[in-house]
C-alpha cells in the first residue's frame, strides 16, 4: 500500500485495519492515534469507527462471503481488507448505498495501489453486488457455522457450547456482536451521581444510572473525554461489570489494600476512592512495567485521590521482596486473563487465542494468588477477578487455590444492585448476554 495520506473515513478505517490485521495494533489505541491525526469531522469519525469495528467483528464471515470471488488470486493485505471492508458495508450499513461503497473503494485501490489493482477491486465488487453472498446456513457443520456466522474462532464456539449449554451459548455469541456502550463510574470523592449526571447533561452529555453497578451511568449520546467532567475526574471510563469487582471487597476507610495486578489503575482509584488517608487507608497499587505505574498515578492524580495511593513497580508473584505476611486487610487480584469477556470491546483478540492460553493464563493466575495470599490478614478477605468467562480461568482456578489452601474459604459474592443473588453459586459470573456489559468474574476468598 503507497504510503499516502487519505483523508476520508474509509480511508482511515482502512489504515487502522491494516495496522491491526497485519502488524497486531490494538484496535482502541491505533484508531485513536489515526483519528487525533486526521482532519475528519465528527460524522465522518463516527463512520470510521463504525468500519473499523464491524470489520473485525464480522472478519471470518467477511472472509467467507469473499473467499468465492477472490479463489486462487495472489493479493496484497490490504486489498483483502479493502474488500472486507466493501462486503461489510453492503451487508451491514444500511444507509449508504451500494454505488458509494463500491465508487469509493476502487477509488482508494486507484490511490493506494497501480491500475491493475484497480481493475481487480472493481472486478470483485461488481461480481459480489451480481452474484450475491453465500449462505452462512449451507455449513453443515454445526460448530463451524456457528464460527462463521458469529466470527468466533472454532475452539471458542466449541468450548463455550461445552461450558454454558448451546442456548446460552448462543446468547453470547449474538451478544459480542452487539456495539460496546461508553459506561462511567461517577468518582464520589468530588462529586455525587445526581450531580455528575445534571454537570454532563450541562456539557452535552446524556447518561442514564447503570442496572449493574452503583456508581455507574451508561453513556446515551455525547463526548465524555472532552469534557470538563472527565478531565476535573468527576468521572472516569470504565465498563459496569469491572466496577463490582471493588463494589464486592466492602472496603472500610482505614483498610491497608493491596491491588497486585493494578494497570491502567482503574480499580485502584476505585478502591482509593472508599479509603480516607486521614484514617490511615491506602492502597498499595503493583504493575510489572513502569510505563503502567505512571499512568495509575496519573490516574489517581485526575481523580484527586494521589495520597491514597501507592504505585509500585513489580511483578505480583515476587511480593516476598517487598512486603510482611498479614499486612493487608484486603487483596484485589483482578489477573492476567484470554480477555473473553471484553470481545464486544476489542474484537480482534478473538482471532489470536488459543484454547492452551487459558491453560497458561490459568497457572499465572494460581501463582500469582500463592504469592499474594500470605500478605493478606487473619479474617481479610482476597478478591479474585477476571474479564473472562472460560471457567478454566474462573472457578477452575479458585478451586485448584482452595485445595491448596485450607486455612481460606469462599464467600458467596454480593453487590450493591443484588446482581444474580438467586444464583446456587458463590462466585459471580456476568455473561455478556446478561446485561449488555462486559463479560466477568468475581469470587471472594476469606483468610480463616
Amino acid at each position: 500500500m503507497k504510503n499516502k495520506q487519505i483523508n476520508t473515513a474509509r480511508g482511515a478505517a482502512l489504515k487502522t485495519l491494516d495496522q491491526v490485521l497485519q502488524n497486531g495494533a490494538y484496535s482502541n489505541l491505533q484508531l485513536n492515534q489515526n483519528l487525533k491525526s486526521s482532519q475528519l469531522s465528527e460524522v465522518d469519525k463516527r463512520l470510521a469507527t463504525n468500519l473499523v469495528y464491524g470489520v473485525l467483528q464480522h472478519k471470518l464471515t467477511l472472509e467467507y462471503w469473499l473467499a468465492p470471488f477472490i479463489k486462487g488470486k495472489k493479493i496484497e493485505s490490504w486489498v483483502k481488507t479493502l474488500l472486507l471492508m466493501s462486503i461489510y458495508q453492503y451487508r451491514y450499513l444500511d444507509r449508504v448505498p451500494d454505488w458509494a461503497v463500491t465508487n469509493e473503494s476502487i477509488e482508494l485501490a486507484k490511490q493506494l495501489g497501480n491500475p491493475g489493482t484497480r481493475r481487480f477491486v472493481t472486478g470483485v465488487l461488481h461480481a459480489v453486488l451480481r452474484q450475491g453472498l453465500g449462505d452462512v446456513n449451507a455449513i453443515e457443520d454445526p460448530i463451524k457455522r456457528r464460527s462463521v456466522e458469529f466470527s468466533l474462532p472454532q475452539w471458542l464456539v466449541d468450548e463455550l457450547i461445552k461450558q454454558y449449554g448451546q442456548p446460552t451459548a448462543d446468547a453470547i455469541f449474538k451478544a459480542v456482536n452487539e456495539p460496546a456502550r461508553v459506561s462511567l463510574r461517577v468518582n464520589e470523592v468530588k462529586t455525587t451521581i445526581p450531580q455528575a449526571i445534571a454537570i454532563l447533561k450541562e456539557q452535552g452529555v446524556e447518561v442514564v444510572p447503570s442496572q449493574v453497578a452503583k456508581a455507574g451511568l451508561v453513556v446515551k449520546s455525547g463526548d465524555v473525554v472532552n469534557t470538563d467532567s472527565f478531565m476535573q475526574g468527576l468521572v472516569t471510563i470504565q465498563d459496569e461489570s469491572a466496577m463490582l469487582a471493588v463494589e464486592s471487597m466492602t472496603i472500610n476507610p482505614a483498610d491497608q489494600v493491596l491491588d497486585a495486578c493494578a494497570a491502567p489503575g482503574g480499580k485502584t482509584v476505585q478502591i482509593a476512592a472508599a479509603l480516607d488517608e486521614k484514617q490511615g487507608g491506602s492502597v498499595t497499587a503493583l504493575d510489572i512495567h513502569a510505563h503502567k505505574i505512571k499512568l495509575i498515578e496519573k490516574n489517581a492524580q485526575r481523580l484527586g485521590v494521589a495520597e491514597r495511593v501507592h504505585a509500585c513497580q513489580l511483578d505480583a508473584r515476587k511480593v516476598d521482596e517487598k512486603f510482611e505476611d498479614g499486612q493487608f486487610d484486603k487483596i484485589l487480584v483482578d489477573a492476567p486473563c484470554s480477555g473473553i469477556g471484553l470481545l464486544r470491546r476489542k474484537p480482534e483478540i478473538r482471532y489470536d487465542k488459543k484454547l492452551s492460553d487459558s491453560q497458561n493464563l490459568h497457572e499465572i493466575q494460581l501463582a500469582i494468588l500463592n504469592a499474594v495470599a500470605p500478605k493478606l490478614k487473619k479474617g481479610g478477605i482476597m478478591t479474585y477477578s477476571t474479564c473472562t468467562i472460560l471457567q478454566q480461568e474462573n472457578d477452575g482456578t479458585v478451586q485448584a487455590f482452595l485445595a491448596a489452601h485450607p486455612e481460606f474459604r469462599l464467600l458467596k459474592t454480593q453487590t450493591a444492585r443484588a446482581l444474580k443473588n438467586a444464583r446456587t453459586g458463590a462466585t459471580l459470573t456476568i455473561l455478556p448476554s446478561d446485561y449488555g456489559s462486559d463479560g466477568f468474574f468475581i469470587s471472594n476468598l476469606q483468610r480463616l
